[in-house]
């Protein structure tokens, strides 16, 4: 399924989240081939192990093997029907080599052979040494401890691709008429489920093979005025997650006047659906906002994509150099910043970290894709910006002497590079509700659920919206609001950061899709947070005149 068929079915505004073009050399598959266990083990290991040898005797100084599976299944349902079930595999080999210096890659499809792995190898060794002739300066790989023969796999307890089609189609089809029975006029809702299985060997002694799981259920309602012929939308305000489908469950929420605040380890879709329906007519009948200066307070199903826009990506280390500028443009966040050791990314309260074994986010993994152990590490700390993202051929500049293993390929066919890490915000350490937090706001906003936004192409000024806006006035919820989106700047905005709930609070958001490179890759990647307080911030009232 395309972009443009997705967007046409479910109308959502994603952003710099984009739908993975399933490889050329994969193939539709039946629901139950996706069982199929897939190469054995040791099989993976010759396959490997013939690829290291190949391109070591053609004069490569360092190589790394992926032998990738990729299943994706897609559930697409609008109203009463079926529009779309998608099944897909993929199957391959990848080798990264450095020759004379240089990088160098080659992929091959349904690799059986070590004699297909091998060739696939020298024609690696080949590129790069074509390469190194208009190299500047040769790559600097930051040295890596092999693991030796090491697994990991997503801690699920209900594999999705084992999960019967009717019953998935049940479950978006209940959604579906629970949304039109409360008043909605219009409703698509989807499932995306990923499973990658993952090897990876290299010249440094690690065996790597992993089984990652992934999971997003989305709907978007829509509600019609008819004496006026207006409309409304809400979209679902679950989480896509590193979990099985066991997410797909009943979970206790808190909640504030009735609003449906938390989803953190399972999600009610049929519970969030009939609130959907309801929150429309909501909207229908709300106040347009007055424009002008508020408090806000951003619930974490809003403030994933803040974090995503303002933080993950101008703190990739790829675009702070200025080598990576598509999707995302480059960064305001440059070196010398940095290497200043006080630049003020945000107010005491902002501790931004970025953690790739935070179990249940997209990220999650034993080991990055050139054989890194991963691991958790501060980028602003007490608002001061600290570090970056960076990988084995980048850490060097920042003078690290380890990658922070972050670098990813969305397919065996693709090479890896530099990808977003999960980058969250600290929940705060004095305990802290968030209708502690609204007790004292005089003039404010309550936002709930991300919507359409903007950034600029050094990631500084933006704009934001969402799906619910609630009024606060004198520290109590005075109804709902519409036409809402805040204007502000990366700097100015984590600097009028005052509060931040406690751990109690905290939850992932997170993009399913989310965008980089030329030729174009998609990553998962998970952004936490607890509700969090920011005064004084620009709000703007986004009906259109007519």
């Amino acid at each position: 399924m395309k972009r443009r068929d997705f967007m046409q079915l479910s109308g959502m505004g994603l952003g710099a989240m984009m739908l993975p073009n399933i490889p050329v050399m994969g193939h539709s598959v039946a629901p139950e081939a996706l069982l199929d266990g897939g190469v054995d083990v040791a099989v993976k290991k010759r396959l490997a192990d013939a690829a290291l040898n190949a391109a070591k005797s053609k004069g490569a100084t360092y190589t790394d093997v992926r032998i990738g599976r990729y299943l994706n299944q897609f559930v697409v349902t609008r109203e009463d029907k079926v529009q779309n079930i998608v099944n897909t595999e993929s199957y391959g080999v990848g080798v990264r080599v450095i020759a004379n210096g240089c990088w160098g890659f080659a992929a091959i499809v349904d690799a059986k052979t070590e004699a297909d792995t091998a060739r696939a190898a020298e024609e690696a060794v080949a590129i790069a040494k074509a390469n190194a002739r208009l190299m500047k300066q040769p790559v600097q790989l930051a040295p890596q401890k092999g693991y030796g023969e090491v697994s990991w796999k997503a801690p699920i307890q209900r594999n999705a691709f084992e999960v019967p089609i009717q019953e998935k189609v049940d479950l978006l089809l209940g959604v579906n008429d629970a949304a039109l029975k409360n008043g909605a006029n219009y409703v698509n809702s989807v499932l995306f489920m990923v499973n990658e299985q993952k090897y990876f060997a290299s010249t440094d002694g690690s065996y790597i093979d992993q089984d990652i799981h992934r999971i997003w259920p989305i709907f978007a309602v829509t509600t019609i005025d008819p004496k006026t012929g207006k409309f409304e939308t809400r979209q679902a305000l679950s989480a896509p997650v590193g979990m099985g489908y066991e997410y797909l469950q009943t979970n206790p929420k808190d909640k504030i006047t009735g609003i449906t605040t938390r989803y953190n380890k399972g999600y009610d879709m049929l519970e969030d659906v009939i609130a959907a329906a309801k929150q429309t007519k909501e909207k229908l009948a709300a106040k347009s906002v007055e424009a002008g200066k508020y408090d806000l307070i951003l619930d974490p199903s809003h403030l994933w994509l803040t974090i995503h826009e303002s933080v993950g990506h101008p703190l990739e280390l790829d675009r702070v150099l200025g080598y990576e500028a598509n999707f995302a443009g480059t960064s305001f966040a440059t070196l010398d910043k940095w290497q200043s050791k006080n630049f003020n990314y945000g107010s005491k309260e902002v501790n931004l970290f970025a953690d790739k074994t935070q179990v249940g986010s997209l990220g999650a993994v034993g080991w990055d894709d050139e054989g890194v152990q991963t691991k958790k590490w501060d980028l602003v700390k007490d608002g001061t910006l600290v570090n970056y993202q960076a990988i084995r051929d980048q850490v060097h500049i920042i003078g690290e002497k380890e990658s922070q293993g972050c670098c990813y390929a969305d397919s065996w066919g693709t090479v890896q590079f530099q990808r977003m890490a999960n980058v969250s915000l600290a929940a705060g350490k004095t305990p802290l509700s968030v209708s502690e937090m609204i007790k004292d706001v005089k003039k404010g906003i309550y936002i709930i659920g991300d919507g359409s936004f903007s950034i600029d192409q050094q990631r500084y000024n933006f704009q934001f919206g969402g799906q619910l806006y609630y009024e606060i006035k004198d520290g109590q919820i005075a109804g709902m609001l519409k036409d809402v989106a805040y204007q502000s700047n990366t700097q100015e905005f984590w600097n009028s950061c005052v509060k931040v709930c406690d751990e109690r609070d905290y939850r992932l958001g997170g993009s399913f899709f989310d965008g980089k490179g030329q030729p174009q890759q998609v990553s998962a990647v998970s952004h936490g947070s607890a509700t969090a307080r920011f005064n004084g911030v620009n709000v703007i009232n986004t009906a259109r005149k007519i």
